[in-house]
């Protein structure tokens, strides 16, 4: 019996030695000696030294000098990576393309021929749909819980309007005797319904104020969008959808799929050369105006950029041509600010 313990007990050493110890040091060795860079997460560096992300984890960029990435159902974060799982029959997958196309798209043809759609999605929403916010949370009444919940400050909103008009919320009532203590959620479409009545043409968006609260942060208040102001994207993305179904025969640009749709870990730090292309006016005309440059010189200069930096798998033998936005942005970054002056 004893020996039968003993071995036992030696294979069980030896086990945890070897996998546990000798394996993972071996390969930490091999890594650290022959492939340092990705051994270390592949991390690129600012001037400073320190580490300001990795190749193989796509970051959001803000500002139209920039290229964008793809969407993120993670939100860019690496610890929570993972796609949304809307299959194609799930109104939630439709309208968040939706509303990435809604910046992205203009027209192919017509009087109109290289405009972009957001305007007149606003003009449409506000002269010609002025009750369109409540024909889309009856529509789509996951979408209203969904957006009345995204924030506290919405939460908070619902309930207080529903405070100042009592005749809508008794009326609500009546029709829900079951639920004696609705939430937010359950009052969406109601709110919406009697939103629209009240502010025809009208959106509700979130903005954030100077002001901090205790832990540093911004403080967010609810902020009516109305006609008289130039800031409607929300509008624009939220209804592109249904005015797309109301012009169905106007003739739209087609903008590549990896634009406006995820990729499975959320994190694909890549897209393709066709994406990047498509983006190139907009950044182009950014770098001129900050640069001081020409806008032709601007867009030939990052287009070379461009094409020095792509690559496809395998070598080239399989795939599409791809960049890695975060190493194009930074190049981008450092060759233009370098850049003469055309003031000087």
């Amino acid at each position: 019996m004893l020996a039968h313990i003993r071995a036992c007990l030696w294979l069980l050493v030896l086990t945890v030695v070897i996998c546990c110890v000798l394996y993972p040091l071996a390969l930490w060795g091999v890594g650290q000696a022959l492939f340092p860079d990705q051994a270390n997460g592949s991390l690129v560096y600012g001037k400073d030294g320190k580490p300001i992300g990795s190749r193989l984890i796509a970051q959001e960029f803000k500002g139209d000098e920039y290229f964008q990435s793809r969407p993120s159902a993670a939100g860019y974060n690496g610890a929570a990576s993972g796609a949304s799982n809307w299959g194609a029959s799930n109104y939630k997958l439709r309208d968040r393309v939706a509303r990435s196309l809604a910046s992205l798209v203009d027209y192919k043809s017509g009087p109109k021929k290289g405009r972009p759609v957001a305007p007149d999605v606003v003009r449409w929403f506000r002269d010609e749909q002025p009750g369109a916010a409540a024909t889309w949370a009856k529509d789509h009444p996951g979408l209203a819980q969904a957006f009345v919940t995204s924030e506290d400050v919405l939460k908070d909103y619902v309930k207080e309007w529903f405070g100042k008009h009592p005749a809508e919320y008794e009326a609500w009532k009546k029709g829900n005797k079951d639920n004696t203590d609705p939430k937010p959620d359950d009052l969406a479409v109601a709110f919406f319904e009697g939103f629209a009545r009240e502010h025809p043409g009208t959106w509700l968006t979130v903005e954030e104020t100077k002001e901090k609260d205790k832990d540093g942060k911004p403080v967010k208040r609810a902020r009516l969008v109305r006609k008289s102001d130039e800031d409607s994207a929300d509008i624009a993305a939220v209804f592109f959808d249904t005015w797309r179904q109301q012009h169905a025969d106007a003739e739209l640009s087609s903008v590549p799929a990896d634009l406006v749709m995820a990729s499975a870990s959320g994190l694909d730090p890549h897209i393709t050369l066709e994406s990047a292309l498509f983006q190139l006016d907009r950044v182009a005309g950014k770098w001129a105006e900050i640069t001081k440059q020409s806008k032709e010189q601007v867009r030939g200069d990052i287009e070379k950029l461009l094409r020095q930096s792509r690559f496809a798998p395998l070598g080239g033998l399989a795939g599409v041509d791809l960049i890695n936005v975060l190493e194009v942005n930074l190049a981008l970054r450092d060759r233009l600010a370098m850049a003469p002056r055309a003031s000087r």
